[in-house]
């Protein structure tokens, strides 16, 4: 009963449908930028702590 309440034509069973594949969107390109973003700071971090490495051996030589 409540699937077949309409609003201008259109089905709220519609909407909803509509609606819930539009979060999965933007849910799954949200996660992927923010992928991204880590995995992109995570390589910048393990370049700062090679530096940090490489300056330390260079002064025990």
């Amino acid at each position: 009963m409540f699937l077949l309440l309409t609003t201008d034509s259109f089905h709220v069973g519609d909407i909803m449908f509509q609606l819930f594949f539009f979060i999965i969107i933007v849910a799954v390109v949200i996660g992927i930028v923010s992928y991204v973003k880590r995995d992109k700071n995570k390589n910048k971090q393990l370049h700062r702590m090679e530096q940090k490495l490489d300056e330390l051996l260079e002064r025990e030589k």
